[in-house]
Protein backbone atom coordinates (compact mmCIF):
# COMPACT_ATOMS: atom_id res chain seq x y z
CA UNK A 1 0.00 0.00 0.00
CA UNK A 2 2.75 2.04 0.95
CA UNK A 3 4.29 2.17 -2.83
CA UNK A 4 0.97 2.44 -4.22
CA UNK A 5 0.28 5.16 -2.41
CA UNK A 6 3.21 7.20 -1.87
CA UNK A 7 2.76 10.58 -4.27
CA UNK A 8 -0.77 11.06 -2.52
CA UNK A 9 0.69 10.66 0.84
CA UNK A 10 3.47 13.08 -0.39
CA UNK A 11 1.21 15.95 -0.66
CA UNK A 12 -1.35 15.43 2.28
CA UNK A 13 1.91 15.83 4.73
CA UNK A 14 2.93 18.47 2.52
CA UNK A 15 -0.69 19.77 2.43
CA UNK A 16 -0.38 19.50 6.45
CA UNK A 17 2.91 21.34 6.58
CA UNK A 18 2.00 24.04 5.07
CA UNK A 19 0.12 27.65 7.06
CA UNK A 20 -3.24 26.50 5.95
CA UNK A 21 -2.97 23.02 7.03
CA UNK A 22 -1.59 23.87 10.06
CA UNK A 23 -4.35 25.67 10.72
CA UNK A 24 -6.62 23.08 10.22
CA UNK A 25 -4.10 20.88 12.15
CA UNK A 26 -4.57 22.50 15.27
CA UNK A 27 -8.80 22.40 15.02
CA UNK A 28 -8.09 18.78 14.54
CA UNK A 29 -6.17 18.54 17.67
CA UNK A 30 -8.47 20.78 19.92
CA UNK A 31 -10.91 18.80 18.89
CA UNK A 32 -9.20 15.21 19.57
CA UNK A 33 -8.21 16.72 22.84
CA UNK A 34 -11.59 17.36 24.05
CA UNK A 35 -12.58 13.42 23.50
CA UNK A 36 -9.26 12.57 25.25
CA UNK A 37 -9.65 14.20 28.47
CA UNK A 38 -12.56 11.71 29.22
CA UNK A 39 -10.40 8.59 27.88
CA UNK A 40 -8.51 6.50 30.53
CA UNK A 41 -6.70 3.73 29.96
CA UNK A 42 -2.93 2.10 29.37
CA UNK A 43 -2.69 2.17 25.65
CA UNK A 44 -3.19 4.54 23.14
CA UNK A 45 -2.89 4.28 18.85
CA UNK A 46 -2.76 7.03 16.15
CA UNK A 47 -2.96 5.21 12.69
CA UNK A 48 -2.62 7.23 9.64
CA UNK A 49 -0.50 8.20 6.64
CA UNK A 50 0.99 11.76 7.99
CA UNK A 51 4.29 10.59 10.04
CA UNK A 52 5.13 14.00 11.60
CA UNK A 53 2.19 15.30 13.26
CA UNK A 54 0.85 13.70 16.51
CA UNK A 55 -2.72 14.31 17.36
CA UNK A 56 -2.60 12.16 20.95
CA UNK A 57 0.63 14.07 22.41
CA UNK A 58 -1.68 16.08 25.01
CA UNK A 59 -3.89 12.71 26.12
CA UNK A 60 -3.79 11.18 29.70
CA UNK A 61 -2.76 7.96 28.56
CA UNK A 62 1.11 7.66 28.71
CA UNK A 63 1.89 5.23 26.59
CA UNK A 64 1.59 6.34 22.86
CA UNK A 65 1.74 3.76 19.29
CA UNK A 66 2.28 5.40 16.21
CA UNK A 67 1.39 3.52 13.42
CA UNK A 68 1.68 4.06 9.64
CA UNK A 69 1.98 2.90 6.18
CA UNK A 70 5.57 4.80 5.97
CA UNK A 71 8.20 4.67 7.98
CA UNK A 72 10.20 7.79 9.12
CA UNK A 73 8.80 11.12 11.29
CA UNK A 74 7.09 9.40 15.07
CA UNK A 75 5.96 6.14 13.23
CA UNK A 76 7.24 3.76 15.24
CA UNK A 77 5.20 0.74 13.86
CA UNK A 78 5.17 -0.20 9.95
CA UNK A 79 1.85 -1.56 8.81
CA UNK A 80 -1.33 -1.81 7.06
CA UNK A 81 -4.17 -0.62 8.24
CA UNK A 82 -6.05 -3.22 7.74
CA UNK A 83 -3.45 -5.52 9.29
CA UNK A 84 -2.56 -4.28 12.75
CA UNK A 85 -0.07 -6.55 14.37
CA UNK A 86 -1.99 -6.24 17.83
CA UNK A 87 -3.60 -8.77 20.05
CA UNK A 88 -7.46 -7.98 20.37
CA UNK A 89 -8.85 -5.67 23.09
CA UNK A 90 -5.67 -4.45 23.56
CA UNK A 91 -6.17 -0.60 22.91
CA UNK A 92 -7.99 1.99 24.69
CA UNK A 93 -8.04 4.60 22.26
CA UNK A 94 -7.57 4.58 18.55
CA UNK A 95 -7.34 8.08 16.47
CA UNK A 96 -7.61 7.09 13.02
CA UNK A 97 -6.12 10.06 11.49
CA UNK A 98 -7.36 9.83 7.02
CA UNK A 99 -6.82 5.94 7.55
CA UNK A 100 -10.18 4.82 5.77
CA UNK A 101 -10.26 6.97 2.74
CA UNK A 102 -6.62 6.13 1.72
CA UNK A 103 -7.44 2.35 1.79
CA UNK A 104 -7.94 -0.31 -0.72
CA UNK A 105 -10.39 -1.60 1.63
CA UNK A 106 -12.22 0.80 3.76
CA UNK A 107 -14.47 -1.74 5.73
CA UNK A 108 -11.39 -4.51 6.49
CA UNK A 109 -9.79 -1.24 7.97
CA UNK A 110 -12.98 -0.83 9.94
CA UNK A 111 -13.08 -4.00 11.23
CA UNK A 112 -9.60 -4.34 12.21
CA UNK A 113 -9.91 -1.07 14.58
CA UNK A 114 -13.12 -2.63 16.46
CA UNK A 115 -10.74 -5.70 16.68
CA UNK A 116 -7.93 -4.23 18.39
CA UNK A 117 -10.03 -1.58 20.60
CA UNK A 118 -10.69 -2.62 24.17
CA UNK A 119 -14.85 -3.26 25.08
CA UNK A 120 -16.22 0.51 25.73
CA UNK A 121 -13.04 1.71 23.72
CA UNK A 122 -12.91 4.80 22.14
CA UNK A 123 -12.48 5.33 18.44
CA UNK A 124 -12.63 8.53 17.15
CA UNK A 125 -11.73 9.09 12.99
CA UNK A 126 -10.69 11.82 11.27
CA UNK A 127 -11.59 12.57 7.76
CA UNK A 128 -11.67 14.66 4.80
CA UNK A 129 -15.91 15.56 4.45
CA UNK A 130 -16.95 14.82 0.69
CA UNK A 131 -20.24 17.08 1.30
CA UNK A 132 -17.79 20.91 1.82
CA UNK A 133 -15.76 22.92 -0.28
CA UNK A 134 -12.50 21.23 0.76
CA UNK A 135 -14.22 18.18 -0.54
CA UNK A 136 -15.53 19.58 -3.55
CA UNK A 137 -11.64 20.61 -4.12
CA UNK A 138 -10.76 17.40 -3.83
CA UNK A 139 -13.05 15.97 -6.12
CA UNK A 140 -12.13 18.17 -9.37
CA UNK A 141 -8.28 17.07 -8.18
CA UNK A 142 -9.41 13.52 -8.48
CA UNK A 143 -10.94 14.36 -12.29
CA UNK A 144 -7.35 14.69 -13.81
CA UNK A 145 -6.39 11.40 -15.48
CA UNK A 146 -2.92 11.23 -14.03
CA UNK A 147 -3.86 12.94 -10.40
CA UNK A 148 -2.85 10.40 -7.44
CA UNK A 149 -5.64 12.24 -5.83
CA UNK A 150 -7.68 9.34 -8.11
CA UNK A 151 -6.84 7.11 -5.21
CA UNK A 152 -8.52 9.04 -2.69
CA UNK A 153 -12.03 7.62 -2.28
CA UNK A 154 -13.86 9.65 1.29
CA UNK A 155 -16.65 8.39 3.50
CA UNK A 156 -19.27 10.51 4.13
CA UNK A 157 -20.46 11.27 7.77
CA UNK A 158 -23.60 9.38 7.08
CA UNK A 159 -21.60 6.60 5.83
CA UNK A 160 -19.31 5.91 8.19
CA UNK A 161 -22.52 5.95 10.98
CA UNK A 162 -23.49 2.78 9.35
CA UNK A 163 -20.32 1.41 9.17
CA UNK A 164 -19.59 1.73 12.41
CA UNK A 165 -22.99 -0.06 13.98
CA UNK A 166 -22.36 -2.56 11.70
CA UNK A 167 -19.39 -3.57 13.71
CA UNK A 168 -20.20 -2.95 16.84
CA UNK A 169 -19.57 0.89 17.39
CA UNK A 170 -21.42 3.07 18.63
CA UNK A 171 -21.61 6.45 17.16
CA UNK A 172 -21.47 8.86 19.63
CA UNK A 173 -20.72 12.28 18.50
CA UNK A 174 -19.40 13.91 15.01
CA UNK A 175 -17.69 17.87 14.71
CA UNK A 176 -17.51 19.46 11.31
CA UNK A 177 -14.13 21.71 11.24
CA UNK A 178 -12.74 24.13 8.18
CA UNK A 179 -16.42 25.56 6.85
CA UNK A 180 -14.52 27.90 4.87
CA UNK A 181 -10.69 28.74 3.68
CA UNK A 182 -8.90 31.50 5.60
CA UNK A 183 -7.81 33.01 2.28
CA UNK A 184 -7.23 36.65 1.88
CA UNK A 185 -6.05 39.04 4.95
CA UNK A 186 -6.76 41.64 7.69
CA UNK A 187 -11.01 42.13 8.08
CA UNK A 188 -11.78 39.26 5.01
CA UNK A 189 -9.85 37.12 6.93
CA UNK A 190 -10.99 37.72 10.11
CA UNK A 191 -14.68 37.82 8.60
CA UNK A 192 -14.07 33.98 7.59
CA UNK A 193 -12.56 32.90 10.70
CA UNK A 194 -15.24 33.82 12.48
CA UNK A 195 -17.66 32.23 10.37
CA UNK A 196 -15.77 29.41 10.23
CA UNK A 197 -15.64 29.33 14.23
CA UNK A 198 -19.79 29.92 14.21
CA UNK A 199 -20.31 27.40 12.13
CA UNK A 200 -18.06 24.58 14.24
CA UNK A 201 -19.81 26.06 17.39
CA UNK A 202 -23.25 24.83 15.78
CA UNK A 203 -21.77 21.41 14.19
CA UNK A 204 -22.85 22.83 10.43
CA UNK A 205 -21.99 19.59 8.31
CA UNK A 206 -20.64 21.65 5.81
CA UNK A 207 -16.83 21.43 7.42
CA UNK A 208 -13.85 19.83 5.24
CA UNK A 209 -13.09 17.60 7.80
CA UNK A 210 -14.50 15.82 10.51
CA UNK A 211 -13.83 14.03 13.56
CA UNK A 212 -16.24 11.63 14.49
CA UNK A 213 -16.25 9.74 18.33
CA UNK A 214 -17.54 6.05 18.65
CA UNK A 215 -17.63 3.47 21.26
CA UNK A 216 -16.89 0.17 21.17
CA UNK A 217 -19.77 -1.48 22.26
CA UNK A 218 -19.18 -5.45 21.63
CA UNK A 219 -17.66 -7.48 24.61
CA UNK A 220 -13.99 -8.76 23.92
CA UNK A 221 -12.95 -11.87 22.12
CA UNK A 222 -12.65 -14.87 24.19
CA UNK A 223 -9.56 -17.21 23.60
CA UNK A 224 -11.68 -19.96 21.77
CA UNK A 225 -12.83 -17.11 19.53
CA UNK A 226 -9.51 -16.01 19.22
CA UNK A 227 -7.85 -19.55 18.10
CA UNK A 228 -10.40 -19.16 15.34
CA UNK A 229 -8.59 -16.50 13.31
CA UNK A 230 -6.37 -17.80 11.09
CA UNK A 231 -3.67 -15.11 10.94
CA UNK A 232 -0.16 -15.58 9.44
CA UNK A 233 1.79 -12.76 11.52
CA UNK A 234 2.63 -12.85 15.10
CA UNK A 235 -0.10 -10.50 17.19
CA UNK A 236 1.82 -8.23 19.82
CA UNK A 237 0.33 -8.21 22.99
CA UNK A 238 0.36 -4.93 25.42
CA UNK A 239 0.84 -5.88 28.75
CA UNK A 240 -1.32 -4.18 31.26
CA UNK A 241 0.68 -2.91 34.30
CA UNK A 242 -0.24 -4.53 37.38
CA UNK A 243 -0.54 -2.32 40.96
CA UNK A 244 2.24 -3.18 43.43
CA UNK A 245 1.71 -5.80 45.82
CA UNK A 246 0.77 -4.35 49.02
CA UNK A 247 3.26 -4.57 52.16
CA UNK A 248 1.85 -7.36 54.65
CA UNK A 249 1.54 -5.68 58.26
CA UNK A 250 4.54 -6.61 60.48
CA UNK A 251 3.42 -9.53 63.25
CA UNK A 252 2.57 -7.57 66.97
CA UNK A 253 5.36 -8.16 69.06
CA UNK A 254 4.99 -11.20 71.53
CA UNK A 255 3.52 -10.06 75.03
CA UNK A 256 4.99 -11.06 77.95
CA UNK A 257 2.47 -12.24 81.19
CA UNK A 258 2.87 -10.35 84.08
CA UNK A 259 4.70 -13.18 85.68
CA UNK A 260 7.31 -13.06 83.17
CA UNK A 261 10.92 -11.76 84.53
CA UNK A 262 9.05 -10.90 87.70
CA UNK A 263 11.35 -11.37 90.86
CA UNK A 264 9.41 -12.91 94.21
CA UNK A 265 10.27 -13.22 97.23
CA UNK A 266 10.07 -15.10 100.70
CA UNK A 267 8.45 -13.53 103.66
CA UNK A 268 11.92 -13.94 104.93
CA UNK A 269 13.75 -11.75 102.31
CA UNK A 270 15.21 -14.73 100.17
CA UNK A 271 14.90 -13.85 96.44
CA UNK A 272 13.05 -16.65 94.78
CA UNK A 273 14.26 -16.95 90.75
Amino acid sequence: MSQQFSEIFNELESWYGSEPGQLVLDKIRTRVNHHLDTAFGYHILQLGPVRDESLISDGRIHHHIYAGPRAGGTAGMLCDAGELPLASDSVDVIVAHHSLEFSTNPHQVLRELQRVLTPQGHLLIVGFNPLSFRGLGLLAKRLGRYSPWRRHHPVSQNRLYDWLRLVGCDPDSSSFLHTVPGIGGGRLRSLLERFDSWCGRHSLPLGGVYVVHAIKQQPGLTESRLGLRSRGEKLMGLAVPKPAPRPSPAPAAPTRGPHVGAVRRRPSGEIIH
